[in-house]
């Protein structure tokens, strides 16, 4: 009985690191292929003024934004229910060129939206020195 008893707290104390190290994660971006310069994500345009295809007033604060401003609207699981609402993060292009943005918004992925999206104001694309028409191109991200 005492043997058993001595090898279960062993496996506890074992298995304790793994279930902090896995509680740290909780909230942060999942970086599946990070390469230690940011999330990789798959950036998009987006209109945040009233009548664009942003649709709706922005989910962090129930205003419409201006194109110019610097914002962007995150997939689901990095808007990570509102705990990034007002934040900024540091957006990076393939060229390096890199950008601060406020998330305001949320890019639902269960409304059609990837979970791999950073939906973008024109004045985004414009600091990386990149074209809207291009529809979407691949950056990486990170808290700022």
């Amino acid at each position: 009985m005492a043997k058993t008893k001595i090898a279960v707290a062993i496996a506890i104390l074992a298995l304790f690191p793994l279930s902090c190290a896995a509680a740290r994660q909780h909230g942060k971006p999942a970086h599946g292929d990070h390469d230690g310069d940011g999330t990789p994500a798959v950036m998009t345009v987006n209109g945040f003024n009233r009548g664009e295809d942003g649709g709706g007033a922005a989910s962090c604060d129930g205003r419409f934004h201006s194109d110019d401003d610097l914002i962007v609207a995150l997939s689901s699981r990095w808007y990570a229910g509102g705990k990034r609402c007002g934040e900024a993060i540091r957006i990076t292009a393939n060229s390096g060129r890199t950008v601060r943005a406020r998330v305001v918004d949320e890019c639902d992925s269960q409304g059609g939206c990837r979970n791999n999206i950073v939906d973008s104001s024109r004045a985004v694309w414009k600091a990386l020195g990149l074209h809207t028409d291009a529809g979407e191109v691949h950056v990486t991200w990170s808290d700022a």
